[in-house]
């Protein structure tokens, strides 16, 4: 179960890790959302420098420091400060029109008349106010759009004689920064009953400070005056309630106001380029679109979000050449010397200086001054200090090019990450981690360039930060430490499955090795089963004697059961101890201990990493454990004679005399073939093992060696021969035998073990004579669990 948890948790790391990042991107929180917003800024700036499509058809008149010195000067007629006359900003719309400009809007707002202003004189017999003067030459002008925010609204004098009026409202997202725009804002169209009860002193009463109740209209007033409320039927007001005379075109009962759509500077002023009709516009903000129609199927389609905003292109800076740019002071000294004839020299000087085309421009007049109460100055992703005024024509530009700033939708979003993710996961999990790191960084620097690319080339805005710090790097970074964690624990998983079967060198070769597999392959190996001769018979032998001792002392009970377990102890031992010494021997030859079966051990060469001479190294493991065996029998026999010897002594002195040791033999088989290895078992308990036909020949091999003997196959003879020829030579060809799962004879060798002058102990059995070839035989059954599988 820890195996597989460990499998699958690359996959809950990944979920875990993108599932965070969607959900962010779901919840668009204000911390992420910030940080999304510096990309695009700094996308923003990129793309300033190249050359992007821009309107030819734009102008921008502005008023600066010099501009208020210059008049302030006398530049003309008499010198005015910093809040002039309307009648000045009239002039400049009059000398546009007559330049032929096709509209000309003001970011600058007309809150009230002034009548605190000097009258002009028109002619010896009358005098004209600046706000009347300003009101007609819009008028005359006919292309005039004036500023205007819920709040402040141009006077009816001018709303009624300029051509349309365009929201400036500035709106920053949170970090402060001004990015987007709203397309349009409703604007409250009062009643002109109403508008005449504001304009009243006697009433002091704001429009914008009002009550609406479904059955009245309160108008609040400054505190210590009552409020007037106005009764309501059906929504309607009488207009008798106002006045005992209704005038003339007006009907008596009326709504008291009208909510009308007033759409962005920008707009208003593109839309008079291309004819739009912004009246009947359709808007859809559920689907995120505004779209607008003109004639000859001039269509414009504005990406908004639910609230009505979108995004502003800030391509077109101030001072772009392809943007018409004149100072303010030009255009007035030009309409000086026009209408005035005007000699003043500080008049022509500038009339000379700034001669501008204006034929069919759409101008935006408004204040880049940084130093008085005009400045109009705020962080945009350009800097942080750009001019504001220049928002209305970007706007203006994207309507007319059809250009806007596109945000991918939440779908897009949450994709991409999926997407980033899974690469991210594939990559470090199935590499080596400097090779994933390089491949995930140069899949986030190509994320970058397409980010950027896209945004270049068609102003589509591409999410960075989620995408590429949750779903690609984040998730980098928590596989790394994962895979840092996992390999530790393979490691010590890896120690705890070969420790004990294999050498210390392959040991160290298995965790060293970076594309080792445990799971199930076809390897060449060849195999080897060791089996201790004599092993029943030992077992019969020391029970027999630990009955006979437990009854000719009487004993029973406990007493009685403690001499058999000694016994029991005491034959473990022995084969344990014969036992370690085949498994240290198959160790020491770079072997792997696949299995203790009982009294038998099964040993492979050639996995878990490839040996180039598994045949040679498992023959020459065999040959040395049976040489181990024969110097282990040897000891125990000079004990046993010491034992005697020593039982004498104790005879005569009546105490129990010693045991001697068992002297046992090894029979070994080996075989050569490909095999299926890999881990075998539950998640609880595995084991690495071999199994297949081949398995099983090695096996019957050992089954059919008898004792002292190491049999080999065919197969192992011919590996041998190219590895160690003199020790091929040396094997000895048996006749073939018929061997139980393997239909055909099988053709066998003995290999010699013994070094010259070499003789099996006293007590050890000698060695069993091959089998006539004529005389067909059939092995013992292979020992349980030892070979997984049945032979074909």
């Amino acid at each position: 179960m820890k195996l597989k948890t460990l499998r699958r948790a690359p996959i809950y790391i990944a979920a875990g890790v993108v599932g965070a990042a969607c959900l962010v991107q779901v919840l668009r929180l204000d911390c992420f959302e910030r940080l999304e917003d510096m990309t695009y800024d700094w996308r923003v700036r990129l793309s300033v420098k190249h050359s992007p499509e821009v309107s030819t058809n734009l102008g921008f008149v502005s008023i600066s420091d010099t501009t208020i010195d210059l008049v302030d000067k006398g530049m003309l007629e008499r010198p005015y400060g910093l809040y002039w006359p309307r009648h000045v900003y009239g002039r400049v719309a009059a000398e546009l029109a007559a330049q032929g400009a096709k509209a000309v809007a003001f970011d600058v707002l007309f809150p009230d008349l002034r009548p605190d202003h000097a009258p002009l004189t028109i002619s010896a017999s009358g005098e004209i106010s600046p706000d009347e003067d300003f009101a007609m030459k819009i008028r005359d002008a006919g292309n005039v759009i004036l500023a205007a925010e819920k709040t402040t609204i141009p006077p009816k004098l001018f709303r009624t004689n300029a051509l349309a009026l365009g929201d400036i409202t500035v709106n920053n997202d949170l970090d402060g920064v001004l990015r987007r725009t709203r397309a349009f804002r409703i604007y409250r169209k009062w009643h002109p009953a109403f508008e005449q009860v504001e304009s009243d002193p006697d009433y002091v009463v704001d429009l914008n400070n009002v009550r609406i109740e479904p059955d009245k209209v309160v108008l609040l007033r400054p505190d210590g005056l009552a409020p007037i409320e106005i009764p309501l039927s059906n929504g309607l007001f009488d207009l008798r309630d106002f006045t005992d005379r209704i005038p003339r075109g007006m009907t008596r009962f009326s709504e008291p106001f009208t909510d009308e759509r007033v759409w962005d500077m920008g707009i208003v002023l593109a839309a008079q380029a291309l004819q739009l009709d912004l009246d009947h516009a359709d808007v859809d903000l559920k689907k995120g679109r505004i779209i607008l129609n003109g004639p000859k199927g001039v269509t414009r389609v504005i990406p908004v979000d639910k609230e009505g905003y979108f995004y502003i292109d800030w391509t077109l800076t101030a001072h772009d050449p392809k943007l018409e740019y004149t100072p303010f002071e030009g255009v007035l000294a030009q309409y000086q010397r026009r209408v005035y004839q005007s000699t003043n020299e500080m008049v022509n000087l500038c009339a000379d200086r700034y001669k501008a085309d204006w034929k069919d421009k759409l101008v935006v007049i408004g204040s880049e001054a940084i130093e008085n109460d005009l400045t109009d100055h705020g962080p945009t992703p350009l800097s942080g200090n750009s001019i504001l005024v220049s928002k209305h024509w970007k706007v203006a530009n994207s309507v007319l090019t059809g250009r806007f700033v596109r945000r991918s939708s939440l779908p897009t979003d949450l994709l991409l990450t999926l997407m980033l993710g899974l690469f991210s996961l594939v990559a470090t999990y199935a590499l080596r981690s400097y090779i994933a790191t390089g491949l995930v960084l140069v899949a986030c620097l190509g994320y970058v360039t397409a980010a950027v690319q896209a945004y270049d080339h068609f102003r589509y805005w591409l999410p960075m930060v989620l995408p590429l710090g949750g779903g690609l790097l984040t998730l980098h970074a928590c596989m790394l430490v994962y895979l840092v964690f996992f390999e530790q624990q393979e490691r010590h998983r890896l120690r705890a499955v070969f420790s004990k079967m294999v050498s210390p060198d392959v040991m160290n070769e298995v965790l060293k090795s970076g594309k080792l597999s445990l799971s199930g392959a076809r390897r060449n190996v060849t195999v080897l089963f060791a089996d201790i001769r004599g092993f029943t018979e030992m077992t019969d032998v020391n029970l027999e004697r630990a009955a006979e001792f437990v009854k000719g002392k009487n004993l029973t009970g406990e007493a009685a059961e403690a001499v058999f377990e000694g016994q029991s102890r005491e034959t473990l031992a022995t084969v344990n101890l014969y036992l370690q010494v085949i498994a240290e021997t198959v160790r020491k030859h770079n072997g792997t201990v696949d299995k203790f079966i009982g009294d038998c051990v099964m040993s492979f060469w050639g996995a878990p990493i490839p040996n180039q001479k598994h045949a040679l190294a498992c023959v020459r493991a065999a040959i040395d454990a049976q040489r181990a065996i024969y110097r282990l029998n040897l000891e125990r026999e000079e004990e046993n004679r010491r034992r005697e010897e020593e039982n004498v002594k104790l005879a005569a002195a009546g105490q129990p005399l010693l045991q001697p040791l068992p002297v046992l033999s090894v029979g070994s088989g080996v075989n050569t073939g490909v095999v299926t290895v890999g881990l075998m078992g539950s998640d609880e308990r595995v084991n690495y093992t071999v199994f297949g036909r081949d398995v099983n020949l090695a096996s019957r091999l050992e089954s059919y060696s008898g004792r002292g003997r190491i049999i080999i196959s065919e197969a192992t003879l011919a590996e041998i021969i190219q590895d160690d020829p003199s020790l091929a030579l040396s094997c000895i060809e048996l006749p073939v035998v018929h061997l139980k799962g393997f239909r055909t004879a099988i053709p066998v060798y003995e290999v010699p073990w013994r070094e010259p002058g070499e003789a099996a102990p006293p007590s050890a059995e000698p060695a069993e004579e091959p089998k006539p070839a004529a005389m067909p035989m059939e092995a013992e059954a292979p020992h349980p669990g030892g070979t997984g599988g049945s032979a074909a």
